[in-house]
């Protein structure tokens, strides 16, 4: 079927209208909004309003596009402070816990359908098994938060940020692992040793791509002077690209260069970082919605009957079994995280689109299995997310790792300016904090910390030493000992300014 442009555009918006009310309600239940703008793809699909799709490799390309921004907004939203205590176990879980689990997963699957091919409906050979595994060996973090933040879950033991790391850095050791197990299919003239030769090649020319773009980038977007700060992020999202781009015809892995360079720039100084941030929040929902109505249109649900069965023992094997042996293993050293912890990170083993992107390549490369592996990978995927993606909460509050998370948002609807040197953050009132009195005078602040307005419901207070705080209220607060050799009456006019303008929006 042939649409006109405008056709396409209609149903295009539709599609993506449809897909963002179904998210809206089921966020309300807990559902990942991955799993319902797959849903959403597939019930526009050729198996239910007719819309046919079968361009394997746009999906790949788009995929592609798409897993680059996400990583690299996934990078600048991970906070070295916060990762470096658990930099090595993280680093453990995103490289050998993905090797481990497509070992595991990979035997399984060759003895499975090789043992009891009768009644699983397809036979792998064991570099067709470990393929396989390896599509679907790395983890979505997406979802996963998207569902702790919607429940006001809050992790213990460093759990969080470990889980940001690894689901972060897991998805290019996966596809380094499937183009390295397609060429060796493609070409079984590859011996072992050229098989590790261009896997070392691959990481260590993406990680250097990324560490020296990445500094190169943020020294770029701090001394070139654009009069129109929208220019900014846009600029920056083009040079996200170059990394991508020079990476691959390196013969590197791109979707680590962009992720490193991602880290890079979100824990330097940046210019324009306010503007820079919106507008990758903006753009990462956008290409996420795009990537997972797309990928729910490519799936033809009436192709999975004959590789359920195959699909549900792999999904159950992944969750109970071949995930927690490696994740268990991995983190054998790291003996300060409990067990509990252990067992936490490896029912978090959500699969998510990188899965179903790194499906498409046997498919676009021509590998005997390739619409099977597609379809299995698709199953698992919606599986995880409907069993994992459902029970994150629950199974951590029983296992005593959960604690009331603290609120997120920008509740004063005020930023400063990154390039002023200072540093502003809201403050939510507890019991804690009134321990020493109920004054604003009495509250322990840090040296240098100026409370500049307090926010009290639906009100906005100019804050003096003499006013009593109330558990709940918000506090804005400004600290201006990163700034040094700033004039001071630079500040002040800002926080002048700021204030003034709060409480005329408050009336």
């Amino acid at each position: 079927m042939v649409f006109s442009v405008e056709t396409f555009i209609l149903i295009f918006s539709v599609i993506v209208f449809v897909g963002i009310l179904i998210g809206k309600v089921g966020a309300r239940f807990g559902i990942p909004a991955l799993l319902l703008f797959l849903f959403t793809g597939m019930l526009f699909g050729v198996d239910g309003l007719g819309l046919r799709f079968e361009d394997a490799k746009m999906t790949q390309n788009i995929g592609m596009v798409a897993l680059s921004i996400i990583l690299f907004t996934g990078g600048m939203d991970t906070k070295m402070k916060e990762i470096r205590p658990i930099l090595l176990p993280g680093i453990c879980l995103s490289t050998l816990g993905v090797l481990l689990t497509t070992l595991f997963t990979g035997l399984f699957i060759y003895g499975v359908t090789n043992y009891f091919s009768p009644g699983m409906g397809v036979v792998f050979s064991l570099p067709l098994s470990l393929l396989l595994a390896a599509t679907m060996s790395s983890t979505d973090s997406a979802s996963v938060f998207a569902i702790l933040r919607s429940q006001r879950v809050h992790l213990k033991e460093n759990l969080k940020p470990m889980l940001e790391l690894e689901s972060g850095s897991n998805d290019p050791m996966a596809y380094m692992l499937t183009i390295v197990l397609i060429e060796y299919i493609n070409n079984s003239s590859l011996n072992f040793g050229h098989f590790l030769l261009h896997f070392a090649f691959q990481f260590i020319v993406g990680a250097a791509v990324g560490i020296f773009l990445g500094y190169c980038a943020v020294w770029l977007i701090n001394r070139i002077n654009i009069s129109n700060r929208m220019l900014y992020p846009i600029l920056l999202l083009s040079l996200l690209f170059f990394t991508f781009s020079i990476a691959n015809i390196l013969q590197g892995n791109g979707y680590l260069a962009v992720y490193i360079a991602g880290i890079i720039a979100g824990n330097t100084r940046l210019q324009q970082r306010s503007a820079v941030n919106h507008f990758f929040d903006g753009i990462t929902w956008l290409v996420q919605i795009i990537l997972f109505l797309i990928l729910g249109l490519l799936v033809n649900p009436h192709e999975m009957p004959e590789v359920l069965l195959l699909s549900v023992l792999v999904a159950l094997f992944m969750m109970f079994l071949g995930r927690p042996l490696a994740c268990h293993l991995s983190l054998l050293p790291f003996r300060k995280l409990s067990m509990k912890g252990k067992a936490f990170l490896s029912w978090v083993g959500l699969r998510g689109a990188a899965p179903i992107i790194f499906a498409t390549y046997p498919v676009v490369n021509g590998v005997s299995e390739g619409n099977h592996i597609f379809s299995i990978v698709f199953i698992i995927t919606l599986l995880s997310l409907l069993i994992q993606g459902m029970t994150i909460t629950p199974v951590a509050r029983l296992f005593k790792l959960s604690t009331p998370a603290p609120p997120e948002g920008n509740f004063m609807g005020v930023e400063m300016p990154e390039e002023m040197g200072t540093v502003m953050e809201e403050r939510e009132v507890n019991a804690q904090m009134l321990e020493g009195g109920d004054e604003l005078k009495k509250l322990a602040l840090h040296e240098g910390e100026l409370v500049i307005l307090v926010r009290r419901k639906n009100r906005f207070i100019v804050p003096k030493g003499a006013l009593k705080l109330h558990i709940g209220d918000i506090l804005l607060v400004v600290s201006q000992h990163d700034l040094p050799d700033a004039p001071p009456t630079r500040a002040s006019l800002l926080i002048e300014r700021i204030r003034k303008n709060l409480i005329q929006n408050s009336d």
